[in-house]
């Protein structure tokens, strides 16, 4: 709204087309980025909630991606995971929708350390995918309350996807790092059809609780870097795990670059950065979405 009056103080006397112009654009943006919360209980002092950002319906192939952004349990990397993917998702058609999950404010238990860095040669150190470098009670209910979080947001979708102009069949998650985490934690404890993706996409994400994979398992893809400590290995573990139970996987280990990934300059300097457009490819491939 600040960026409404700004434009209408400076352009409206001068200008009054494109002030129009421009303030009809700003409309249909805070249209676009509705927030809806997800608290269960109003004694909740964190308020999880989810922010939507629509396509414009000319663009609009009905798939839907729930972001889960990174940020290590305590914070959320929010412009990067959610507002960059979103506007990179809605200019392919694709409705993307901002999740705000549990954190984790507490300190770590006194005297508790990490557990030693584990390299992807070494898969047996994780066994059933569990690349959590730290479990202790506090921190496990936390990733709990934010897998919750997660199927909470996936059945409100469901619940809006006509109104939003969705397919309850295309709608799924993408998690970077620890929302990663959070999205196959999700995924794996579904019960209900309804809080069940449709798909499962993580960039840089393990899984931080033992995987048991569902039946019906969704397709799973898997991206991130060889060379990164602990998640390499989950991650590997993790395509194992789905392919042993028949589940439909693709795993994208880059052997170059740097992460956690955000979006990046298509250069061709790094095999790194083309796991967006890798991201597009198999949601089309899947049948999730179409270009547009």
């Amino acid at each position: 709204m600040h960026l409404c009056k700004e434009i209408k103080e400076k352009l409206f006397m001068k200008r009054p087309t494109l002030f129009l112009i421009i303030f009809l654009l700003c409309c249909l943006t805070l249209q676009a980025q509705q927030t809806y919360d997800l608290s269960t209980s109003p004694s909740d002092t964190y308020k999880p909630s989810i922010q939507v950002f629509l396509p414009s319906a000319d663009k609009a192939n009905g798939c839907a991606v729930i972001l889960c952004p990174g940020g290590g349990m305590r914070a959320l990397s929010w412009e990067s995971d959610v507002e960059q993917m979103a506007a990179f998702l809605n200019g392919r058609g694709i409705a993307a929708i901002g999740l705000r999950y549990h954190l984790n404010t507490g300190s770590f238990p006194q005297g508790m350390k990490m557990s030693p860095m584990v390299d992807v040669t070494h898969l047996e150190r994780f066994p059933q995918a569990d690349a959590n470098p730290m479990h202790y009670p506090a921190g496990d209910s936390i990733l709990q309350l934010a897998a919750n979080d997660a199927k909470a947001a996936i059945r409100l979708v469901r619940q809006h996807a006509q109104d939003w102009h969705l397919d309850t069949h295309k709608i799924g998650y993408l998690g970077f790092s620890a929302g990663g985490g959070v999205a196959i934690a999700a995924t794996i404890q579904a019960t209900d059809p309804v809080e069940r993706p449709d798909f499962l996409c993580t960039n840089f994400g393990p899984s931080l609780i033992p995987v048991q994979v569902p039946n019906p398992a969704p397709p799973l893809l898997i991206m991130t870097r060889a060379e990164h400590p602990n998640v390499a290995a989950g991650l590997v573990n993790l395509f194992l795990e789905w392919k042993k139970a028949g589940g439909n996987a693709e795993l994208h280990l880059y052997g170059d670059g740097s992460g956690p990934y955000t979006l990046m300059p298509q250069t061709g300097r790094t095999t790194t950065e083309s796991w967006s457009q890798q991201l597009l490819l198999w949601l089309e491939a899947k049948g999730f979405a179409k270009r547009p």
